[in-house]
């Protein structure tokens, strides 16, 4: 955990220096180009990985003939994949009227590739807990693919300077994993390795396809009913979002899926470690949405100058959606440790057709707002599903951990409109006034946290705690 931490929190500092830079040296078009092609590049990604990566791993002892095979499989699927983009360029293009989108979905269609060739070897990382090597690669990665696109976008190179990130951030761990994975395929092509991971991993790759449909849909249906540059403030508040929900949660699952999948037969244990996730999470997670909520306007004109202002209402709509989202993969991630992939498929039909009804609804009614507030309900449906099948199939009942979260939000929330209403009393301007926010929310979250001490605090100290000692403990050895 210390490992993906470090990894993941170098990459937020390194994306959040150049995300200020490159706010001011690119527009809006040009990341709402990026964004209209998302969806295509997601949903293609989702074919060539086909859930077999997820199969590795929940496997407790593949072989070499397993590995082989789905790295054939792999390889295999980028080309027919990217063909099918390559093909299908121009009438994206046209079907966003945006003539450039056809030559730069060819180009960044190359990922492809590049994302068949290391699966393998990542997935192999994770399954073995070396998430050291996997930090320092993706640390390095993050360093150079920046500082080539901080320099293309200095040199008037757009849109692609974005692509060219794109393709050095596949490309550098691609070459490094080649090298320092001592992992070669064999040339064989087992149809009984292939049956049996296809029997799990098809279900993952129908529930993970839905997935990503599910998440993207909005930027399809921004880029046709509005233009790139709202598609570029949509884009740009989502990322900002996601450093803030998703980043802690994706350093937390990277390490407990293949823990999941370890005691996957253990049901009391898998139901706690579920708990003291989702506390540890909620603890973190919603206190730092709250503040980033009500100190946007400060942050967006301080981070990435006035341009990008109109981001602000975007960018705390999705803070509300970010404080379920925050919880989705601590939940899912065991269903499918326990070999329930079908379940998941099933449920995920569900979710996302009532969620897609939602945010096309949303637009349809209210236009923007709407569909903003249709991801919100979309979010929040989809994580009450999920914890309804952690309930059934692991015995960590709903209602228990709806009751475990319910202190958090309240105190989250109640801080929240103490804060506001301390800083209006005030009447200061845009960057005091968000100072007072912060200020007042840090003073008052704490305080409650060490007088009271919950019990999600507990487990957070527990889980820190720990962590530090063994990195003091190690320098001072040094």
């Amino acid at each position: 955990m210390v490992w993906t931490a470090l990894q993941k929190y170098s990459k937020i500092i390194i994306q959040f220096i150049s995300g200020i830079i490159l706010a001011r040296l690119l527009t809006p078009h040009d990341y709402g180009c990026i964004g209209m092609l998302m969806i295509f590049m997601v949903m293609a990604e989702a074919f060539i990985d086909g859930g077999f990566g997820s199969a590795l791993i929940q496997k407790k002892r593949p072989t070499q003939e397993d590995y082989s095979t789905i790295f054939w499989w792999n390889l295999g699927m980028a080309v027919v994949m990217y063909a099918i983009l390559y093909a299908s360029a121009p009438a994206i293009a046209r079907f966003y009227d945006i003539e450039i989108l056809c030559d730069v979905l060819r180009v960044q269609g190359i990922v492809l590739f590049i994302y068949a060739f290391n699966i393998i070897q990542r997935n192999q990382l994770r399954k073995k807990l070396n998430f050291k090597l996997l930090s320092i690669i993706s640390i390095l990665t993050s360093v150079i693919s920046l500082t080539i696109t901080i320099i293309m976008a200095y040199m008037g190179y757009g849109v692609w300077a974005l692509v060219a990130q794109n393709l050095l951030v596949a490309g550098i761990p691609a070459l490094a994993f080649w090298f320092y994975v001592k992992w070669r395929p064999a040339l064989t092509f087992s149809w009984q390795s292939f049956r049996e991971l296809f029997s799990f991993g098809f279900y993952m790759f129908l529930t993970h396809l839905l997935n990503q449909f599910g998440n993207q849909i909005q930027g399809l249906l921004i880029g046709k009913v509005y233009n790139s540059s709202t598609m570029g403030y949509y884009s740009k508040a989502q990322g900002t979002e996601k450093l803030a929900s998703n980043s802690i949660s994706q350093v937390l699952t990277q390490v407990t899926y293949p823990l999941y999948a370890e005691v996957q037969d253990d049901k009391k244990q898998l139901g706690n470690m579920i708990k003291r996730l989702t506390m540890t999470l909620a603890y973190i997670t919603f206190p730092l949405l709250f503040i980033l909520l009500l100190c946007a306007k400060p942050i967006f004109l301080f981070l990435y100058s006035e341009r990008w202002l109109p981001s602000v209402p975007y960018f705390q709509v999705l803070c509300i959606a970010g404080l379920a989202f925050c919880l989705q993969s601590v939940n899912l991630q065991s269903i499918a440790a326990i070999g329930k992939s079908k379940t998941m498929f099933v449920w995920t039909i569900i979710k996302r057709t009532v969620g897609i009804g939602f945010v096309v609804g949303g637009l349809v009614l209210y236009g923007m707002n709407g569909l903003l507030f249709g991801m919100v309900l979309n979010t929040w449906f989809s994580y009450f599903v999920n914890i309804s099948l952690v309930s059934k199939h692991v015995g960590y009942k709903w209602w228990k951990q709806l009751i475990d979260i319910l202190p958090i939000m309240t105190v989250a929330a109640m801080v929240a409109a103490i804060s506001y209403e301390t800083a209006e009393l005030c009447h200061l301007s845009i960057y005091p006034d968000g100072f007072i926010k912060l200020l007042v929310y840090i003073i008052i979250y704490a305080g409650w946290s060490f007088l009271f001490k919950p019990e999600a605090f507990l487990y957070t100290k527990s889980i820190v705690t720990p962590m530090f000692s063994k990195i003091r403990k190690k320098f001072s050895r040094k």
